[in-house]
């Protein structure tokens, strides 16, 4: 009897996280995107009176109910997750197992995306922009290349950029013309702090949109989400039986009670008016302590990409790309945490969330006894860094994700 050995692909290297890395405890974690402001008594409340002495409703009906009212869907459209990750894995792993197999992503991107795409052997295709991406996408189309599924991020996680509206209008048609499906994560639509959300409605609810709103809440620790899949109607029929047997698939792959009972009580609470109110006003605190901690860095010789979101992209200018590990290193000793891009396709940059004065003050402090040896002087020439740009309204508002 000849033993057949079957052959798997490579698993990709474990997804590089901002967030606890197995070091000390961190003074203050500027490395994560969640929100640090203290939480509304109606959504500590709803958490603690989470039922955890007996299964949730395995069918989620009830949230699902009530989920698909605020999105103004049908509830069989609301697909509860375990957080945003477990949704880009599953809606991967579905689109594999209906045939898709290239996975196209902007850089830079959300690790998560590729990672998920390489572990089940899918090809994955980088593009500089979301112009380039739709262009590509013509030309395959043109060739009579199946369907790809493209993940995009709005606002985008590393840079906390925007895409344009235009961008969106044109990916309507691809989507519709069966070119791509598009996984839309909403993770930080709730901390939009400029501009509105530039995804028309028609072109939103052609997309598989993953909303995950620990990071808005401040509870990162509690994992849930939620997928929205896309409305059939408006597209032809051979997109609508990919996109129904997608739907189908998503479901059947999650695992039974993927949501725990404190995941159920975050996503009912999250709509809560008083927890809506609460983020109203989480978000201009954020808007004016984001400009405070720029400002406050920008004197100190660091220079910034626009963002419009409380977290994005900072670098000094004063150091050389290959001294900046160790001075992470050097912030790390003086309980401060930053997050590295490299892995995110953005070497030389480091992302920064928004983090109240006393957490800027010791930022300031710690960065200011960083070894004279580590800094250089930044020269003129067409490799130094792109100087500070103010965060206003009219800066962000055509910024194209980078």
């Amino acid at each position: 009897m000849v033993r057949v050995t079957p052959s798997w692909p490579p698993l990709s290297p474990r997804v590089v996280h901002g967030g606890p890395d197995g070091g000390p405890p961190v003074r203050w974690d500027f490395s994560t995107n969640a929100n640090p402001l203290p939480h509304p008594p109606a959504l500590t409340e709803a958490l603690a009176q989470a039922d955890r002495h007996r299964y949730p409703d395995p069918a989620y009906a009830a949230l699902r109910r009530q989920l698909g009212a605020v999105w103004s869907c049908a509830p069989e459209r609301v697909q509860p997750t375990s957080g945003s990750s477990e949704a880009i894995r599953r809606l991967t792993l579905a689109a594999r197992l209906r045939g898709i197999d290239e996975v196209w992503l902007t850089w830079p991107a959300y690790g998560d995306y590729a990672a998920a795409a390489q572990a089940l052997g899918m090809a994955v295709r980088h593009h500089a922009d979301a112009t380039g991406l739709l262009n590509a996408l013509v030309d395959e189309a043109q060739v009579g290349r199946g369907p790809v599924l493209v993940w995009l991020n709005e606002p985008c996680n590393p840079t906390g950029a925007s895409l344009s509206a235009d961008v969106w209008h044109c990916l309507q048609g691809a989507i519709a013309e069966g070119a791509c499906i598009v996984g839309l994560d909403r993770a930080y639509e709730p901390l939009r702090l400029l501009g509105d959300d530039p995804v028309p409605a028609a072109t939103a609810d052609l997309c598989w949109q993953l909303w995950s709103p620990n990071k808005a809440l401040g509870l990162t620790g509690v994992r849930a989400g939620v997928v929205v899949a896309p409305e059939t109607d408006a597209l032809d029929g051979a997109a609508v039986r990919l996109h129904s047997a997608l739907r189908q698939a998503f479901g059947s792959l999650a695992p039974s009670w993927v949501l725990s009972a404190e995941g159920v009580a975050l996503l009912q609470a999250w709509w809560l008016p008083e927890t809506q109110s609460w983020l109203a006003e989480c978000r201009a605190t954020l808007l004016e302590t984001m400009q405070t901690q720029r400002d406050q860095l920008s004197a100190l010789g660091w220079v910034h990409r626009p963002s419009v979101v409380p977290f994005g992209l900072s670098r000094p200018a004063c150091l050389a790309p290959e001294a900046m590990p160790a001075a992470l290193a050097h912030l790390r000793t003086q309980g401060i945490q930053l997050r590295d891009t490299t892995s995110m396709g953005l070497p030389g940059w480091w992302r920064l969330s928004t983090l109240p004065a006393p957490a800027q003050a010791d930022l300031r402090a710690a960065w200011l006894s960083l070894p004279e040896a580590l800094c250089h002087t930044p020269s003129a020439g067409p490799g130094s860094a792109p100087g500070p740009r103010p965060l206003t309204s009219h800066t962000v508002s055509n910024e194209v994700q980078a």
